[in-house]
């Protein structure tokens, strides 16, 4: 009997000590990993990273689009009409514009023949077209007069492959142009106390085939071809309607 009470508490002896073994190494494992989170802390300038805010994803998106050109460029081809431009884009695709929403909002620029090249604003669905601007009306030269003079001309030559250049400028030398969003981009180079480049965006509000007029909110600059007085023999000339050579 005495051997059997000796038996039960040397195996209950055993049970306890395994016990303690099991819960020193479950301690040590709890331990570890404690150190090396706190490492891992350490290493990340211990500071708590900000949750991630999604509006910020949303905002970039928004102002990406912003920026993003939406302009639509190409070749006026065969069977285009007077409410109607058929369009070789860039991409290669051929579309067919209903250009009647640009005409009723003023915003057709320079009309359009075959084989003119075209910048075109476009709805969602890409067959109507709130702006279109022909590009080959607003190359060349345009000038108006010295407005501290009233005499010379002073101006910009818009050139083919986005090269600009003044015209009679001393303190803005125009270098660079394009079409964005439908609107006129002009970059230069002010001088005079320290030279810095400068770009402005202007909407187009007008262009035949010798009148442009352009502004912002803060100013407004119209122009035409030079030398049109003289041309005509000093008689200015009823301004033929250009919208449409259809």
């Amino acid at each position: 009997m005495g051997r059997s009470q000796e038996r039960r508490k040397a195996e209950n002896l055993t049970i306890q000590l395994e016990n303690i073994n099991f819960m020193s190494s479950k301690n040590i494992l709890i331990l570890t990993v404690a150190l090396s989170f706190a490492a891992l802390q350490f290493s990340c300038g211990g500071k708590k990273q900000p949750p991630v805010d999604d509006s910020s994803y949303d905002d970039w998106e928004e102002q990406e689009d912003v920026l993003q050109d939406s302009t639509v460029f190409g070749l006026c081809i065969d069977g285009s009409a007077m409410h109607s431009l058929q369009l070789l884009a860039d991409n290669g695709d051929t579309l067919l514009i209903d250009v009647t929403p640009a005409q009723e909002m003023g915003r057709l620029y320079g009309g359009y023949a075959v084989g003119d090249r075209m910048a075109v604003l476009l709805t969602r669905r890409h067959d109507q077209a709130t702006l279109v601007l022909n590009m080959n009306t607003l190359l060349g030269d345009w000038v108006m007069t010295n407005p501290f003079d009233g005499q010379s001309e002073v101006g910009i030559c818009i050139k083919d492959g986005g090269i600009a250049e003044s015209i009679n400028q001393s303190s803005l030398a125009y270098q660079t142009w394009r079409i964005v969003n439908g609107q006129l981009e002009l970059n230069g180079v002010r001088e005079g106390g320290g030279n810095f480049e400068e770009t402005e965006i202007y909407q187009i509000k007008r262009l035949t085939p010798d009148s442009l007029v352009f502004g912002n909110e803060e100013e407004s600059f119209e122009y035409t071809r030079p030398g049109k007085m003289e041309d005509y023999g000093g008689i200015e000339l009823e301004e033929e309607n250009s919208d449409m050579s259809f």
